[in-house]
């Protein structure tokens, strides 16, 4: 995608070819920075405290962390210790330790000295993939909404509202659930979208607006609890998701919220998404709500916000009274029967286990 007209990926090789560099995203929207990463501890970091965020970005994050990890200490033991340390920064997400586990196994039989090398062209192929992954899930999406566009008589506003941020922000490129509404605007489709602020890191108000609005694709922001009543008044066509974790029989892990919005969505008969490259498929789980981890994160998320003052200054402020405890759980799982279907890359399919293995009959009989 392009930030100022510039074409720009959400982590690239640094001009000295050995470390990397990424969007610091906790500065957006009103700040844009980048920063390297050049060492083990750098992306652990960038991944923890959410400098990268997004399954698919942070699976890529945790292959180019891996391979910075193999430049200090390539031995059996600083290979384990480096997957441990960055397994260990996130649990939600199924794409990080998809990275890790292809590394590892890529890596393990080869000699140290070999170990860097091959660990840095898997981290820069696997950021290759995620964008071809999602730029045909782009296309799969984009067919969707034209089809429900021409169904309603292709009218002058198709209204898409969406949770969190599951733009090129989230991926390497392109994005899941905004790879649909970007190949759809340029296709001429007169997309709006409504975007949940998503509390309590407002991804949606910060994140996604901001992509929005360097495509020049037309959006409104709401606040989380509007979604229900825009759908009561007919002002949703469709909703469309991503997902950070999706188990072998449909159910999808996403951020914190999605679930309201699926219930609403079923309620008012409004199509409900969820885009997903394969590797956010976690073949080993089949009921989400009782087998995937659910991320708690502090409660300073939830009790202060960051954001831009009237003097154009940025701070921290706080908005809950002293000594008033928050709980922060990071993500919530909708069940398969909320989903009306699953947009991969290699197509649509229902949110079932059978829907699955249509699309990807080689895991689906491996996890049976």
């Amino acid at each position: 995608m392009k930030v100022n007209g510039t074409p720009t990926r959400t982590i690239w090789l640094a001009e000295d070819g050995r470390t990397v560099e990424i969007i610091d995203q906790t500065r957006l929207p009103h700040r844009y920075e980048t920063t390297r990463l050049a060492s083990l501890d750098d992306a652990c970091r960038a991944i923890k405290d959410m400098l990268v965020r997004g399954a698919p970005l942070i699976g890529a994050t945790a292959a180019h962390g891996l391979a910075l990890a193999m430049r200090e200490d390539a031995s059996d033991a600083g290979l384990a210790t480096a997957y441990e340390r960055l397994f260990a920064t996130r649990p939600t997400a199924i794409n990080l330790r998809w990275a890790l586990d292809d590394l590892r196994t890529r890596l393990a039989p080869l000699p140290a000295d070999q170990r860097a090398a091959a660990a840095l062209a898997r981290a820069e192929a696997i950021c290759d993939e995620d964008v071809a992954l999602n730029a045909a899930i782009g296309e799969h999406g984009l067919a969707v909404f034209r089809a429900l566009w021409e169904h309603k008589g292709t009218p002058d506003r198709f209204n898409v509202l969406t949770h969190c941020n599951a733009g090129w922000l989230a991926t390497v490129d392109w994005g899941t659930a905004l790879a649909p509404i970007y190949k759809a605007h340029d296709a001429g489709i007169p997309v709006h979208v409504w975007v949940d602020e998503t509390r309590p890191r407002n991804q949606g108000a910060s994140l996604t607006a901001w992509e929005l609005n360097q495509h020049g694709v037309p959006h409104t922001v709401i606040v989380d609890n509007a979604g229900g009543h825009f759908m009561q008044h007919g002002m949703v066509d469709v909703c469309i998701v991503g997902t950070d974790r999706t188990t072998a029989t449909g159910d999808v892990c996403n951020k914190i919220g999605t679930y309201l919005k699926a219930l609403a969505a079923k309620d008012n008969g409004v199509p409900f998404y969820v885009a997903l490259p394969s590797p956010t498929i976690d073949w080993t789980v089949r009921d989400g709500v009782a087998e995937i981890p659910i991320e708690d994160r502090g409660p300073g998320e939830v009790q202060r916000l960051w954001g831009r003052l009237d003097s154009g200054e940025t701070a921290w402020i706080t908005v809950t009274p002293e000594g008033s405890p928050a709980a922060n759980p990071a993500f919530d799982v909708t069940p398969a029967r909320l989903v009306t279907g699953l947009v991969t890359e290699r197509g649509v399919c229902d949110a079932s286990a059978a829907g699955l293995a249509g699309l990807f009959p080689e895991h689906a009989a491996a996890a049976e």
